[in-house]
This record gives C-alpha cells, structure tokens and sequence, in this order.
C-alpha cells in the first residue's frame, strides 16, 4: 500500500534538482540555513514604515525624525528610525587566483574553497532577504531570485572563473553594495585605489580576508622550502624559526594597512581564519550589512 504522507513525485524531482546543482552551492546553502536560524530579515535603517531602533541626535540629522516622547524620558534627544523596506543590489568578487589554493594541512580547507563557500552563503542568505544580487565585473545588472543564485554558482565554478582584479577595476551602480572575498595579501595599491573609487561614487562595501592559520603564525620550523604559488622562484630557508619574529611583524603591518584603508571610507573589513567555523564568519559578515561598517574582526 502506498504511503500517502509521502509525495514521491514530488521528492524525486527534488533530489534530480539538487543532484543539477553545483556541489558548492549545496555546501553554502547549508551553511547559509544554519546561520539563517533565528534571523528574521536583514534590518537596516532606511524609507520604510515599520518601527527599527531609537538612536542618539547628530548634528546634521533631519529634525522632523525626532521623537520628541523618547527624548523627554532621557538627558539627549533621539531620533526614530525606520526598517528599511526596499530591496538592494549587492555585488561579489571572489579572489580564485592560484594563492588561494592553500592550506597547510589536510585537515584544513583550501582558501579558495572558504572563501567561495562564504560568498554563495551571503549570496544565498540575500536572495531569501528579497536582495539582488550580481558579480562585479561580470554583469551588467543585479537580478533576483533563486535562479540568480544558481547561475552565480555556476558562473564562479566555471573555468576560468571571474578575477578578483576584474571585479575590483569594475563599475558598481550608486548605492549598492559591494563584498569582496580574498586573502589581500598582494600588495594594496589595488585595493587601495578601488575601495577610493567606489566610495567616491556612493558604493558601500565589505572585504573579507580568508586566510590559512599558518599565514598569521608562520609554525614552521627547521630547513624548510617555500614554493611560490604563481610561478614565483622556490625560496630554501635552513632556520625558519630565526625568521618569525620578523615575519609577525610584516603581517601584522600589512593587516593593519588593510584595515586603515577599509575604515578610512567608512567600509568593513572581515578576517577569517580557515580553522575556524564558516558559520562564525558568515554571521558576523550578515549582521554587519544590516548594521553599517564593521571594524576588522577574527572568526
């Protein structure tokens, strides 16, 4: 006798559909539906009709938004502010470059595979927000939708797939919203000059560092031979530990200059560690779009 709880129509056209779909995407989909738990939309401050928060006066703000009630209660006057309602376009680069393929350990995800899953989780979780979304550098406008989702999957698994340089140089519409994923440890001038350019042209954005631990700790010890990822000259170091103090010191510069250029036009910048939990990453990042910029943090 059939069971007729069980619609198998039905469930075999859903296994076929996600058999279609590229593996990564189901990877950050279940990521995405972890962090998604107990979140109820993406609140940010903007034209809407429902009641956000209470927030302290600034000088500039528009007065007619002030609520004279809250203020009477309290030493300073407060202005009410709204959810925002509209949808938003949000535009991702995802560095896939030959450095991102590392990890010091087996047990360890590649850089490249984090920072993808990352980006189609945020991506994922947008779509269900009712944003748009679309790859910069490679298209021409945001769409929206589940299938936006897919083709993007499909678009950053693709050979070759979108550069991270390609999207940094590209055109991004005013009052969008940018997220960059990469390890940024080339040098800044790039990213310097492009997080200039959008901020200029009223572009809010996000970078989110993905690196391996054994980039922030160098762990190596002995005669150790350092191969350069792209093509660059093997490099044979006898005494690596003789070496750690110096190296400590020109990363935690570089990640400092990283942060002062984000922060310096009002930008968030994310860092995460790949031994550390995607979900923890990925919640940061999500409350940060609804909240403003965010200051560089670890997860």
């Amino acid at each position: 006798m059939k069971d007729a709880a069980t619609p198998r129509p039905s469930l075999n056209r859903a296994e076929r559909e996600a058999e279609r779909l590229p593996p990564l995407l189901v990877a950050a989909e279940r990521i995405a539906a972890s962090v998604t738990l107990g979140f109820h939309g993406r609140r940010m401050a903007g034209p809407g009709e429902d009641f956000w928060q209470f927030r302290p006066y600034q000088a500039g703000d528009p007065t007619r938004r002030i609520d004279w009630r809250r203020s009477a209660r309290a030493d300073q006057i407060y202005l009410r502010e709204q959810e925002r309602d509209s949808a938003q376009s949000l535009w991702f680069g995802c560095d896939q470059s030959a450095s991102m393929d590392y990890r010091s350990a087996r047990t360890l995800p590649h850089k490249r595979t984090r920072a993808l899953e990352l980006c189609l989780a945020l991506a994922s979780m947008a779509v269900r927000a009712g944003e748009r979304i679309a790859i910069a550098g490679r298209d021409s406008r945001a769409a929206h939708g589940r299938g936006a989702l897919v083709g993007m999957a499909r678009v950053l698994g693709s050979d070759p797939p979108p550069s991270l340089e390609k999207a940094l140089g590209a055109p991004v519409p005013a009052h969008s919203l940018v997220v960059f994923f990469g390890d940024f440890l080339d040098p800044l001038d790039q990213v310097r000059s492009a997080i200039r350019r959008l901020a200029d042209a009223g572009v809010k954005g996000h970078l989110v560092q993905v690196l391996d631990p054994a980039e922030l700790a160098l762990p190596f010890s002995g005669r150790i031979r350092f191969e350069g990822p792209e093509g660059e000259a093997p490099v044979l170091i006898d005494h690596v530990e003789a070496l750690r103090d110096r190296y400590l010191h020109r990363i935690e510069a570089h990640l400092d200059a990283l942060d002062t250029i984000v922060r310096r036009h009002g930008w968030g910048c994310h860092r995460h560690c790949t031994d550390q939990p995607a979900q923890l990453a990925l919640r940061d990042l999500y409350l940060a779009l609804g909240t403003g910029p965010a200051r560089a943090s670890g997860g």
